[in-house]
């Protein structure tokens, strides 16, 4: 398990982001991490402002220093609560360019945002600028949807074999060293469509279903050993359903307050995949959600 040593929260000060940074504390304060928080004053909005008040800078001066204030507040009140050290960095420019290279920066092993916020994080699921941050980005991003109240006690963790699954439990286990994994694997059977067109039998049909349960239950075995899980440690969750959905609703069914999921997988490209499985989950999850964009092994 690699062990989480930085984190970078954003923040644009609106109630979700908020959150993320006190999740953000929390993680760092489990990890004995160093968090970095940092707000973005946007570059376009400055030069907005200079063309309507011309040469008069006193006002964007004023602007910056409340925000510079906001941020050093925010801080001071992470560490008090959670006895974390908190860093703080006021950026100026293009607001994703500018986040993305201060995660570069300090090395984040975790990029924390809220769901939606004021401003660059309103439009975080939807807008195609995040999403290109999402496909392009070196770190894994946490977006916070919820208040934390404790600690991760539930993670789902879809899987499909390939080079991404060991990294992702690795990464679940590193943001929720004490959390019960809930490792799911949505399969259908090849073809099944074409194969009922072809008058196979439902009953042939189900037997395809059965082999195919089974060997997927056989590799989350030995995926999970693989990993160093316990029995205990770990619950399989082998659906027979398209993956999207069957995120969405194991969720909930499996009490988890967690997801972390790949943007690649075996099958699909890196923007289909971020374009239909893991923006669906980002949309329609009700809890957290870990974007691992990780170097399979």
């Amino acid at each position: 398990m690699t062990p989480i040593k930085s984190l970078l929260a954003a923040t644009d000060f609106s109630e979700l982001s908020r959150l993320a940074a006190d999740r953000a504390a929390r993680l760092a304060g489990a990890a004995g991490a160093r968090l970095r928080l940092v707000h973005a004053v946007s570059g376009s909005a400055l030069a907005q402002l200079e063309q309507l008040l011309g040469l008069d800078t006193a006002v964007e001066a004023r602007l910056i220093e409340q925000a510079r204030q906001a941020l050093e507040s925010l801080a001071a009140e992470l560490r008090a609560v959670h006895g974390v050290a908190v860093d703080t960095t006021l950026l100026q420019g293009a607001v994703l360019e500018q986040i993305t290279q201060e995660a570069n920066r300090v090395e984040a092993d975790i990029v924390v945002v809220g769901a939606r916020g004021t401003g660059f994080v309103r439009h975080f699921l939807l807008g195609s600028t995040a999403e290109r941050l999402l496909r392009k980005s070196v770190h894994p991003m946490l977006v916070v949807k919820k208040a934390p109240r404790e600690t991760y006690r539930r993670v789902l963790v879809p899987v499909d074999f390939s080079a991404w699954s060991a990294p992702l439990i690795d990464l679940a286990r590193a943001v929720a060293p004490g959390a019960h994994l809930v490792l799911l694997n949505a399969y259908e059977v090849p073809f099944e469509g074409k194969l009922r067109f072809a008058s196979v039998s439902d009953a042939t049909i189900e037997s395809y279903r059965a082999k195919s349960h089974r060997a997927a239950s056989l590799q989350l075995q030995a995926l999970a050993a693989d990993a160093g899980l316990q029995p205990a440690d770990w619950t399989p969750c082998i659906p027979h359903a398209d993956p999207s959905q069957a995120i969405v609703e194991h969720e909930q069914a499996c009490g988890c307050d967690l997801i972390v999921i790949g943007k690649q997988g075996q099958t699909m490209t890196e923007e289909l995949l971020l374009g239909s499985v893991t923006k669906h989950v980002l949309v329609e999850s009700v809890g957290d959600v870990l974007v691992a964009t990780l170097k399979p092994t």
